[in-house]
């Protein structure tokens, strides 16, 4: 009853500053939970073939590093279910709390599991549930970092600018996770491929303590607050939701796929592709192309931010035709190995995709 009185009686100042506090939280989590989902995409294109699949010709082992990644995605609409569902039940802060934990815990211990040639396949397996916590912690993240942003806004105009700085996360994971790569893949000879990769990992669990601390001090939503007032809370919301607006969630769900697949073609498959295909562009070893390449997506993500938190997307971003197209463009840039051309394909690649991206969180 205390948190709703506060909440009641917040004076506009007040009410302000929890909605920076709020955008801030959710930013910041975002950066900290795709930071760990990216990074296992960078080291599944560079190296989970070679530690876990060593038996496999190339090819094979890389789709089967990939097929790990894959089951990210697998947990994803899983961790929406389970922490939307409790996200409606006991809060939005809550559950970010939890979710947090969660992609943080899986991400750390990534970083111990035993490779092929120290418990077999079982290193695989380990990985793949690993993984499979990952997705379903970022599949929680997404939807509540939003809804706990969005929420604090007073004005529907509002919402949209609002909502699309937890978007802003997203990149700036991907940027902090190419960068942490990159900084330990100066390791000399083996280093790195024996146990530099698994330091990003490891070090995961520092920006767990710092997004962990930053999402204690802000406080419950007004608009979830309001329903436990008025006792509007669903006993069971994902089944409501199902019941109610399931074309909504196809739609939504489609809809996505026109930004999403291709971001992560464009971000974790072309280290594989251009390690394994393009050998003049990205070599095998981290010190040669492939930190190249990772300097680029670095660049890619640094500049990806600045087109995401802006009112002026909603008009543009419809124009999902636009990635579907420049895809033939990006592969033909990178294909002649040139520098100049691989450099600007990357950079390029984020404007098609931020403009969709930014405005799809309202």
């Amino acid at each position: 009853m205390a948190m709703a009185v506060t909440q009641g009686t917040l004076s506009d100042s007040d009410h302000s500053a929890q909605l920076r506090k709020a955008v801030i939280a959710s930013t910041i989590g975002t950066a900290i939970e795709w930071y760990d989902f990216f990074l296992y995409g960078t080291a599944a294109g560079l190296i989970f073939g070679k530690l876990y699949f060593p038996n496999e010709d190339a090819l094979t082992a890389t789709l089967a590093a990939f097929g790990t990644y894959f089951i990210g995605f697998v947990g994803r609409p899983i961790g929406a279910a389970i922490f939307g569902h409790y996200g409606d039940r006991i809060g939005r802060k809550a559950t970010l709390i939890a979710t947090l934990l969660t992609m943080g815990i899986a991400t750390f211990l990534i970083a111990f599991v035993p490779t092929y040639s120290s418990i077999g396949i079982w290193g695989a397996v380990i990985l793949t549930v690993l993984r499979m916590l990952q997705g379903i912690g970022v599949g929680g993240e997404w939807g509540g970092s939003v809804l706990l942003a969005m929420e604090w806004s007073r004005t529907h105009g509002q919402r949209g600018l609002v909502a699309s700085w937890p978007q802003f996360g997203v990149p700036c994971g991907l940027f902090l996770s190419n960068l942490a790569v990159l900084a330990f893949s100066q390791l000399t000879g083996d280093q790195f491929i024996t146990w530099g990769w698994r330091l990003p990992f490891a070090l995961s669990i520092v920006l767990v303590g710092v997004g962990l601390w930053i999402r204690l001090g802000i406080l419950e939503t007004p608009v979830f607050q309001q329903l436990l007032d008025e006792k509007k809370i669903e006993k069971t919301p994902i089944i409501e939701v199902f019941k109610k607006h399931p074309k909504e969630i196809l739609l939504s769900a489609l809809l996505r796929m026109a930004e999403q697949a291709p971001f992560y073609i464009f971000t974790a498959f072309i280290f594989a592709y251009a390690v394994g295909t393009l050998k003049n562009v990205a070599r095998s070893d981290l010190d040669g192309g492939a930190g190249r390449l990772l300097r680029l997506v670095r660049h890619h993500s640094a500049l990806g931010p600045h087109l995401r938190p802006d009112r002026a997307q909603e008009d543009v971003s419809d124009r999902a035709a636009t990635v579907g197209v420049f895809g033939f463009l990006y592969f033909g840039m990178v294909d002649t190995a040139a520098p100049l051309l691989v450099f600007i394909a990357i950079v390029l690649s984020l404007i098609p995709h931020d403009m969709q991206y930014g405005p799809q969180a309202a």
